[in-house]
């Protein structure tokens, strides 16, 4: 049997969570010229640290904006993935979302109180589900920030550079995969698709509404709504003449899509 006084281990193992959604720009409540959808901002939830822990211990960076995230429990011989999903749930109130590994952070000095290495992930939240969002004994408060507001705050630990990793892989994923699919409702427009998109890109694929209308319809992972008459559905939300409903698929994606 090795010895394993020769093998340096870490002070600690976390993970941490980039989570993300993506809310309306309040408009005024006045009657428009056009219907159409409401601008689509993204933006991150960050928990403000708490003085006093769970266990009433001084909070490391207390007073700081951070990501939320936590230590993996051994004892429960949790994955950091599974930690991830965990602390979401206990820290802000909300689970069963979409949840992905894209990092490990182990930098010396990262953390003040050790050796900590961070397994970073980035979920994705439904605007609706934000609505029972809630802080957690070891945090004063919780909120969104968007992406220009999180630049101006001083975060604990290197939650900025694991915010900055996240985005520009958030932004990768929503060009090469349908990832997109986990902000909006199962049916849902062109025009809500394209706004959704266009959070993260401002690609001309994308942004030039008459190239994105001509090509969205054609991808093989999007397809037209139908009702069980066989009749295409319909919806009037945002304009004043019926637009065409679309879900995702199943089809896989190998390569940029849009």
């Amino acid at each position: 049997m090795k010895d394993k006084s020769k093998y340096v281990t870490p002070d600690g193992y976390t993970s941490d969570i980039a989570v993300f959604t993506i809310v309306s720009e309040n408009t005024e409540a006045k009657e428009q010229r056009k219907k159409e959808p409401p601008k689509k901002i993204l933006k991150l939830l960050l928990i403000k640290r708490a003085k006093i822990d769970a266990e009433g211990n001084p909070n490391m960076e207390a007073g700081k904006w951070a990501l939320p995230g936590g230590f993996v429990d051994a004892k429960r011989r949790e994955t950091a993935l599974q930690a991830a999903a965990r602390e979401l749930k206990e820290e802000t109130g909300i689970d069963q979302v979409f949840l992905k590994h894209f990092g490990t952070y182990d930098a010396w000095g990262r953390d003040p109180r050790g050796w900590i290495i961070s397994n970073a992930h980035y979920a994705i939240v439904p605007e609706f589900q934000l609505e029972k969002r809630e802080a957690a004994d070891d945090a004063e408060e919780v909120d969104l920030f968007s992406l220009e507001e999180i630049k101006q705050l001083s975060l604990a630990f290197d939650h900025q550079k694991i915010i900055a990793d996240a985005v520009s892989l958030i932004e990768w994923d929503m060009h090469h995969s349908t990832v997109a699919r986990n902000f909006l409702p199962e049916e849902f427009t062109l025009s809500e698709l394209q706004r959704v998109l266009m959070t993260v890109s401002d690609h001309s694929r994308i942004t030039n509404t008459s190239v994105f209308f001509g090509k969205a319809p054609k991808l093989p992972f999007l397809e037209k709504v139908a009702d069980t008459n066989g009749n295409l559905k319909k919806t009037e939300r945002n304009s004043f003449r019926p637009s065409q409903l679309y879900r995702f698929n199943d089809n896989i994606v190998f390569s940029s899509i849009w």
